[in-house]
């Protein structure tokens, strides 16, 4: 099948990294030395405390989490802030972050240069979430993980600093996923109440058979439908169809009302492009209120993989106002 071209400048930055069709086992073993990387720098030079708790999670196995809380810098003013507008916060806003790599590798460190330009930008608390992966957990295991961390976050949220009414659940790739599902549930069980869901190219649907997945297969890529299919296989095993859990494969719920104002972005260059379109479009015939952005000539995490690319600058500009603006809503104002 013919494909969207590739933005120029990306083109360039990814030929020179190292691709591949299909990950096997022992490629994914790499992939998961390559993946686990030091929070250490991210926090250089950035005025945070950082805490490392762990919690229990589904079965009540353990979970780490970390907390990273900003700390005023000298000479500046809170007030400069935007969470500090309008009227009077009681607490700040919270990112909960849930990493990507396709549920089977990534740790809670992975991709989290993105919240922390919300930790800078809106004085947000970033709690982030390491749960277990696939293949040696399954089914809902990771989703529940997530879930169970954000009833604790909901539950300590006075003693974290943190406004309970501007908790955002926020993941890129399978992150995104598993933040979908995490929404869903938080819906369906009645708690904890969410601000908003920030979808980063999500990975939504099992499935795997919408034209942008067929269209990015049978050659090396940053994600391709064969290695999409590897990871869906980890985690669900041989489950048909019709018995996968929609908190496991978000675009299998029948029901998309009810949920917090959402943000989906995808490169248009990327198998999860259609069904990440899909789950915005049918957020929108449910009555629900969703920001749409497909980045002409995106592949899958270009914005993570290369942020200083002119495209990845613009995808994260235009997510944080997004963020920004929904969070300094009146209705989130406490007077």
């Amino acid at each position: 099948m013919s494909r969207p071209a590739l933005d120029p400048e990306l083109n360039s930055l990814l030929a020179g990294m190292p691709l591949v069709q299909e990950i096997t086992p022992q490629i994914l073993t790499e992939l998961r030395r390559m993946t686990s990387v030091p929070v250490e720098p991210l926090l250089a030079g950035r005025a945070v405390d950082r805490r490392e708790v762990t919690v229990p999670g589904s079965g009540g196995a353990p979970i780490p989490m970390t907390i990273l809380t900003p700390t005023a810098a000298a000479g500046t003013d809170p007030g400069d802030r935007p969470e500090a507008e309008p009227g009077n916060r009681a607490g700040a806003p919270c990112v909960y972050w849930i990493h990507g790599g396709g549920m089977i590798m990534g740790d809670r460190f992975s991709q989290l240069d993105i919240p922390l330009e919300w930790l800078d930008r809106l004085g947000a608390v970033v709690v982030t979430v390491g749960y277990r992966l696939a293949p040696e957990t399954g089914g809902t295991t990771p989703v529940e993980d997530c879930y169970h961390g954000l009833l604790w976050l909901a539950e300590h949220a006075a003693d974290l600093g943190i406004d309970p009414d501007r908790i955002v659940v926020a993941g890129t790739s399978a992150g995104g996923g598993l933040a979908a599902g995490v929404t869903l549930m938080a819906r369906d069980r009645g708690a904890p109440a969410l601000a908003a869901q920030v979808l980063i190219c999500p990975m939504l649907d099992h499935r795997n058979t919408t034209a942008s997945s067929r269209q990015y297969a049978g050659e090396p890529g940053v994600w391709t439908r064969e290695s999409n299919a590897f990871a869906w296989k980890a985690l669900l095993g041989d489950l048909p169809d019709d018995q996968v859990p929609a908190y496991a494969s978000p675009a299998r719920a029948d029901d998309l009302s009810g949920l917090p104002t959402t943000y989906v972005d995808a490169g248009s260059a990327e198998v999860f492009r259609d069904e990440d379109v899909a789950y915005a479009t049918r957020i929108w015939a449910a009555g629900g209120q969703a920001e749409l952005h497909v980045w002409a000539g995106g592949f899958h995490g270009f914005d993570a993989l290369f942020p200083e690319a002119g495209l990845s600058t613009a995808a994260r500009r235009t997510r944080t106002d997004w963020l920004t603006r929904t969070l300094t809503r009146p209705e989130h104002a406490r007077t």
